[in-house]
Order: structure tokens, then C-alpha cells, then sequence
């Protein structure tokens, strides 16, 4: 079978939507998150907020269908010539990291001409911020804290009244801990994650599929990284960096 096709979708059609989970020839999977509405951001009592975490309610209107792991370093030079990557000792299981914008679109560009029938994208803000929290309005989608058991993160820091654990010590291969209740891996910790939107303040009232400012200087980075503490590691948490620190996961949609 040609593996330029397109997606491989596992017992029906994507066009039934009847599918919650697709693949491509890269070994991206892929799960459909379904549309809803969520607050956005923290609340005010959440330990560890920040300023430009301001709590609003977003609708998310339509279904779409986000990668259930970041980028690994085997698929990303499947496309591409090199390996930005820290830690290579790792493997090739291991999410790709330091990447910039422009190589990402690069990456996307590639992966759009090899598939006729699909393209990709990154998420939004608010789709990555949604899925994360998958139905929870904790700071964690394990709860009110994150343990050492649940993601690649700094555990050493103390965070509230939760557990101490180790330093992490590098990024591990993708999906080395159990999936939040939406079937997506390392939404926290592991790599911070580049989204589509440029930094900004948010809206203060009610928006539906938010994208973001127009113009900016930055990208936004979510999920924080096996070098960061549980208050980085919050579902709500927000990074205004460099973008040569971050990894990714894409949405694919229909052409």
C-alpha cells in the first residue's frame, strides 16, 4: 500500500467521523477531540498563577483531531535534514525539541505535500489548553497535583502540599506515561509545546475558537518541560520564550 495515501484509518472511514483515533505513514496517531466549552485559564486562588492566566469561558465549536503525542525525533527526520534536538542520547521515540516557527512550518509544509487528502497544522492556544484539561478544571489533568508518576517534570519543587519526587533528569521517548482521560500523552512536562497563537493578553469576555493576536512578537509554548516544576507543568500555564526551545504536536483536518 502507498504510504503517501493519506491517513490510515483503523476500521471505518474518516469521512463517517464514526473513527475517535486515525494514523498516518509518519506513525502520528491521531484523536478526535470533541467540541465543547471550558474556562479558560485559572482562577485566582490557583496556586502558582500567573498574571496572563486571566479565566475566561471559550467555546471550542467544532471536532477536531489532535496528534496524542508530541513530534518524535524519528518523524521529524523522516522530513526533514537534521536534528535540532537536545539530549540525542534519547532516541528517536523521544519528542524533537528546539525548533523554531519557521522550521515547524517548514516540517508542516512537507508533511501537507506528501498527503493528498489531509493537512496539518498546529493548535490553537485554546485547542491545546482544552485538550489538555480534558473535562478537569484542576491545575493538573490528574488532579490537584502532579506526581512523579504522571509526566517527565522537575518533581523536586514543592508545589502546595503535593508529593517531592526527583529531578528529571533529560526528555524520555513519547508516551512513557499513562494518557490524560482524552488519550493524549505529555500534555505536561516532557517538551514545552509550540501553539499557533502569538503571546497576548487574553479576552475578557466569552469567545468562540480563539486564535490568538493577529501579529506578535512570539509564539506561545505550553505543557512546560522535564527541566520545569509542577507550577510551569499547569494545564493553565503559559510561556512568552524564545521558540528555539519547543517541540510540537499537530491537528490534522480534512482536506
Amino acid at each position: 500500500m502507498n504510504v503517501l495515501l493519506g491517513l490510515i484509518l483503523v476500521g471505518v472511514s474518516f469521512g463517517a467521523m464514526a473513527q475517535d483515533k486515525i494514523s498516518n505513514f509518519l506513525g502520528m496517531e491521531f484523536v478526535q477531540i470533541k467540541a465543547g466549552e471550558f474556562l479558560m485559564g485559572s482562577p485566582e486562588v490557583e496556586l502558582g498563577r500567573r498574571e496572563d492566566e486571566r479565566q475566561h469561558p471559550v467555546l471550542i465549536s467544532k471536532n477536531f483531531w489532535l496528534q496524542t503525542t508530541e513530534v518524535t525525533r524519528k518523524q521529524w527526520v523522516t522530513l526533514m535534514q537534521g536534528d535540532p534536538s537536545s539530549h540525542r542520547n534519547c532516541g528517536q521515540q523521544c519528542p524533537v525539541n528546539r525548533v523554531k516557527f519557521e522550521w515547524i512550518q517548514a516540517f508542516i509544509e512537507k508533511l501537507n505535500q506528501q498527503d493528498t487528502q489531509y493537512s496539518y497544522h498546529l493548535p490553537t492556544e485554546a485547542q491545546w489548553e482544552y485538550a489538555a484539561r480534558a473535562g478537569t478544571k484542576t491545575p493538573f489533568s490528574t488532579g490537584k497535583c502532579l506526581k512523579a508518576s504522571h509526566a517527565n517534570f522537575k518533581a523536586l519543587d514543592p508545589y502546595g502540599e503535593c508529593e517531592v519526587g526527583a529531578r528529571a533528569k533529560g526528555p524520555k521517548p513519547v508516551a512513557s506515561y499513562q494518557a490524560n482521560h482524552w488519550g493524549l500523552f505529555d500534555m505536561h512536562g516532557n517538551v514545552w509545546e509550540m501553539v499557533s497563537d502569538y503571546y497576548g493578553e487574553y479576552p475578557t469576555t466569552k469567545v468562540t475558537d480563539p486564535e490568538g493576536p493577529k501579529v506578535g512578537e512570539r509564539r506561545v509554548l505550553r505543557g512546560s518541560s522535564w527541566f520545569s516544576g509542577q507550577t510551569m507543568a499547569r494545564s493553565a500555564s503559559r510561556l512568552n520564550a524564545k521558540n528555539d526551545i519547543a517541540g510540537f504536536r499537530l491537528v490534522a483536518k480534512a482536506k
